[in-house]
């Protein structure tokens, strides 16, 4: 099997070439292509990646391109991994927000529309290009933030795409440790949007049964937990619900924006950590993934993006996976093309929502609200147009009046000019 990486010269890429060379019965790889422009890092990244699986014994080779087309034939799945505009961009979308006393990141709010107002058209004609060179029944798998908006333009233009998120495992993995029981063990009842999530149930299985641990996570970790993800240990209690760390940019705005302030942008401490794991993957004799690796974030996407794609072409039987899919019905008070974050059963044939039980309007009014922006994110994305960009401003949560919606704007389209043809036109 041949599997296509675009972005493939990420610091990322490696994570998850670690875990194709720890699933050698269950992944039937052979080729691992990765395609970048930036052919100094894809050099760099490649042999490493190389290095790595000879070092585990896994056979597959690891081939690299700056063209799409080369990358992408005979692809069984190509991963979506890129930043348009890179780091540079990253940190605009991390300040620009701060004028209007908003929150600036990287996948919500202001920033999160710069970023899909970036992908959106690249992301595109990127997949356009793979189904015309590795066929209709290629799969998608898509990482690139942000994910949901991003997933629902592949899905909307006809492609068979999936979006993936490492939050769900990584608290999944977390809830193990603290159990000490098999990850396998735990199943999340994860609903939500991307990077918009709450965690309702933990259902741990052991030789006696399935029992909802939630209570215990509260009382017993409750504080533990708060603190790892940036919410209050009394507010998960009365809400019966751990939220992913993203919701503190919704639920702690003041705080959080406040230590932005205070503080270096995320892009900064990332680039530095991405410098120094270059210089890393380029020693001839670094044969194991780093250490430092952890610092990039993203942790455990490599274990997630392996068993995705190991359902989607394995030939299986269906798994259960937490991922990015059509809504289709599963929470009725969305459209039905909405793109929802949820377990769900994948094979061959897609990914489907599992029966979800009734959302509390809690959780259900803030989900609402999000995709209300998502639409209007997607449409600007799709169009352009300055008073597109204004409108899903004004609908974002975060944002939500007339003299920042216009302000961020324009500050937004004077940042992003380079990346986005309409804004010239």
């Amino acid at each position: 099997m041949r599997l296509t990486v675009v972005g493939g010269g990420s610091t990322y890429t490696p994570e998850l070439v670690d875990g194709i060379a720890g699933r050698r019965a269950s992944l039937d790889v052979d080729e691992i292509v990765l395609v970048d422009p930036d052919t100094h890092r894809l050099r760099i990244v490649g042999d490493f990646c190389q290095r790595l699986l000879e070092h585990a014994g896994h056979p597959a080779k690891v081939l690299t391109t700056s063209s799409l087309e080369q990358g992408a034939e005979g692809a069984s799945a190509v991963l979506l991994q890129l930043r348009v505009g890179g780091q540079k961009a990253r940190r605009s979308d991390e300040t620009f927000p701060h004028a209007c006393g908003c929150i600036g990141q990287e996948t919500t709010g202001a920033g999160g529309l710069a970023k899909a107002l970036r992908t959106v058209p690249v992301v595109l004609d990127i997949a356009e290009r793979v189904r015309r060179v590795a066929g209709d029944d290629t799969w998608i798998v898509n990482f690139t933030n942000p994910v949901g908006i991003v997933t629902r333009a592949l899905l909307q233009a006809g492609h068979r795409a999936v979006g993936l998120c490492n939050v769900a495992i990584h608290l999944q993995r977390q809830f193990a440790a603290l159990f000490g029981v098999d990850t396998g063990a735990v199943r999340l009842d994860h609903i939500g949007l991307n990077h918009l999530t709450w965690e309702r149930g933990v259902h741990v299985t052991t030789a006696d049964g399935t029992v909802d641990r939630l209570p215990d996570l509260l009382g017993e970790f409750g504080e533990h937990l708060a603190a790892e993800i940036g919410s209050q240990a009394d507010w998960m209690r009365r809400m019966n619900a751990v939220p992913s760390y993203y919701l503190k940019y919704y639920y702690a705005h003041d705080d959080v924006l406040a230590d932005q302030l205070e503080n270096p942008p995320r892009a900064d401490v990332v680039i530095e950590v991405e410098n120094e794991l270059l210089k890393l993957y380029a020693d001839p004799a670094v044969v194991t993934k780093p250490e430092s690796l952890a610092k990039r974030g993203g942790a455990y996407y490599s274990e997630a993006a392996v068993q995705l794609v190991h359902a989607l072409t394995g030939g299986g039987a269906a798994e259960e996976h937490v991922v990015n899919v059509r809504n289709n019905g599963a929470m009725p008070f969305l459209p039905d093309d909405a793109v929802i974050e949820v377990p769900a059963t994948v094979d061959g044939s897609g990914a489907v929502p599992l029966p979800i039980k009734p959302v509390e309007p809690r959780f259900s009014g803030l989900i609402s609200h999000v995709t209300a922006y998502e639409y209007l994110a997607l449409e600007a994305a799709l169009h352009g147009g300055r008073d597109r960009v204004a409108d899903a401003l004004l609908a974002h949560p975060l944002i939500g009046q007339y003299k920042f919606a216009d302000r961020l704007a324009d500050e937004l389209i004077a940042a992003n000019r380079a990346d986005l043809p309409w804004a010239n036109a």
